[in-house]
Formats: C-alpha cells, sequence, structure tokens
C-alpha cells in the first residue's frame, strides 16, 4: 500500500488515509484510501465494469485507493459491489476522522454523450440513499441492483446522505460512466477542507447523526 498523502489544501496538516479488511463467507475484500491524493487506483475485482468505474472514481476524485476483492461471482455480483461499498464507507469514516473542518456537501451534474448525471452528498453522519434512473434505459452488462447496493453500502457504513440519479441517456454503460464521476467530483469537494471553517461544519457542533 501505499505512503499516505498530506492534504492538498486546508487546516489540517494530518494524513487522511484509512485501510479496511472485510472477510465474509461472500466475500473478501482488502481496501486501502487517501483522499488527498493524485487519482492513483489499483482495482482488482474480478469484474471489468465495476472496474473501470472506480478507476473513474478514483482519477476524477483525486483518490488514490487499492482494491483487491473476491465475491461470489459465480451467483451474481451484488455481494461483491455491496461489500466493497460498506469498505469504502468504512474507509470514509476512519479517514475523516471527526470531520472537523470539512465542507461537508458536493453535488455535481455530468454529462456523458447523450446521458446526464447527478450526485449530491451530505457528510451529516444520518445514512440515507436516493437512487432514481429512467425506466427506458438500455441493459448493461451488471445488474443495476448490484450499483444500488454498492451505493447503498457506501452511504450506511460513511454516514452520508447520498442522492444519486442518472438524468436521461439511452444506455447504462454511458449513465453509470456519468454517475461515478459525479460521485467522484461530489465527494471530492465534500471532503474537503475549508480554511474558514473552525470545528466540525454543523450549527449543533456535532456530526453523530442526530437531526
Amino acid at each position: 500500500m501505499s505512503e499516505p498523502k498530506q492534504p492538498r489544501s486546508g487546516p489540517s496538516i494530518q494524513p487522511r488515509s484509512a485501510l479496511v479488511e472485510r472477510i465474509t463467507r461472500e466475500t473478501k475484500i482488502k481496501l486501502s484510501l487517501d483522499l488527498d491524493g493524485e487519482g492513483k487506483s489499483t482495482i482488482q475485482s474480478g469484474c471489468g465494469f465495476f472496474n473501470h468505474m472506480l478507476e473513474l472514481f478514483c482519477c476524477h476524485g483525486f483518490f488514490d485507493v487499492e482494491i483487491v476483492a473476491e465475491g461470489d461471482t459465480e451467483v451474481d455480483y451484488h455481494h461483491l459491489l455491496e461489500d466493497t461499498g460498506i469498505c469504502l464507507g468504512q474507509g470514509l469514516q476512519q479517514a475523516l476522522g471527526s470531520r472537523e473542518g470539512i465542507r461537508r456537501y458536493g453535488g455535481m451534474r455530468i454529462p456523458m454523450d447523450e446521458t446526464l448525471a447527478e450526485c449530491v452528498i451530505d457528510l451529516s453522519g444520518r445514512p440515507f440513499l436516493v437512487f432514481t434512473y429512467p425506466d427506458d434505459l438500455l441493459p448493461a452488462t451488471v445488474d443495476i441492483e448490484a450499483f444500488e447496493g454498492f451505493f447503498r453500502g457506501f452511504a450506511v457504513h460513511a454516514g452520508a446522505t447520498l442522492h444519486v440519479r442518472i438524468v436521461y441517456g439511452r444506455g447504462w454503460h454511458h449513465g453509470m460512466e456519468a454517475l461515478f464521476k459525479a460521485f467522484a467530483v461530489s465527494l471530492d469537494h465534500a471532503v474537503g477542507l475549508d480554511t474558514r471553517r473552525k470545528g466540525v461544519p454543523s450549527s449543533k457542533a456535532l456530526l453523530d447523526g442526530s437531526r
């Protein structure tokens, strides 16, 4: 695993990195995450399309990530994607710590040819996922429910309110590419450090999931 880097900007000088390992009867996953990286990735999930989506996520979010994941893909990709999302969420929790100084919110719309996708995120500590898409998109290589499981696993274990949507398009391939890019840019902004912020970005002075 690569050495953690210092944050690109902001009040903190502590490395914001994490190591996560998850082993179940269905999956075996090792993940390293550096929030303040250069967009480098080494992804081995056994699913080429999922590898590609995670590489896009790293590139456009400036996250350095290494993932080695195995799963019961002879059944389908659901457990593999869901558990990878869980590990990424746990890694984010670990890397952010108390969440002092972060912007907390992020949002972006990304086009890709005929497709438009958007993501809005709040690192509030309150897990919630809204995942919507047109009913008439052409089928994808990987079941869309598996990707919904990825985003839900991330949201629950990251303590994030996450709204992701493919606004329109003709097929899942471009739709998911645009969506993962929007997810990356939104999360990069949300975890970014604001030099004006003293403490956590909440009027309650606490980000613990309370309303």
